[in-house]
């Protein structure tokens, strides 16, 4: 692992302190009028979602964590743990639902996902940017309506509610974005 100073952390960045995994969310460089340089930096738990406020001087050397990232194929889901298998090696392992948080109605059978490991541990799993989804209710088209911006709500096959434009009908297919959980473009 790589030890850089408490002024290079960056926003995303992986960092070992206190004896547990913290990604970075939120990382300010403060320059007060006495006194030397620090960064203020937010950082969350990846094992228990906790988080902490934690300032590092320019001096302090902190551990730079690489999550090795493997591409695996969603099984299925068997009392809330999610079944993957590495496409490789075949190997099937479990993680709770929850790992997907508010993305997680996106995850679809067969689907690959992306699954970050520390050494063994699985911490962290992203479904792919941009998802194909059914619309399965939304209001009908209503004739001459062109303003450029208008959009209407419709309920997609997976539960999740998103704003369309007008020109999308029932039973269409669309792309959502799972990055903002808007509409992206018809499919």
């Amino acid at each position: 692992m790589a030890k850089i100073n408490g002024n290079e952390i960056r926003p995303g960045n992986i960092l070992e302190h206190n004896d547990g995994l913290w990604v970075a969310v939120k990382v300010d460089h403060v320059k007060p009028g006495k006194g030397g340089a620090f960064a203020q930096v937010e950082m969350k738990n990846l094992r228990n979602g906790s988080k902490l406020n934690e300032r590092f001087r320019s001096a302090d050397k902190v551990e730079k964590v690489r999550l090795e990232q493997k591409d695996q194929q969603f099984l299925y889901e068997n009392d809330g743990m999610l079944v993957f298998m590495d496409n490789e090696s075949y190997e099937q392992i479990e993680l709770p639902a929850d790992i997907l948080g508010e993305r997680r109605p996106f995850l679809q059978d067969g689907m690959t996902i992306q699954i970050e490991y520390h050494e063994e541990e699985a911490l962290n799993a992203t479904v792919p940017q941009k998802v194909t989804c059914k619309v399965v209710e939304t209001e009908p088209v209503v004739k001459g309506q062109t303003a450029a911006n208008s959009f209407k709500p419709a309920l997609l096959d997976n539960g999740v509610k998103v704003m369309v434009p007008p020109f999308v009908g029932q039973d269409e297919d669309i792309i959502v974005n799972t990055e903002t959980m808007e509409y992206a473009e018809r499919a």
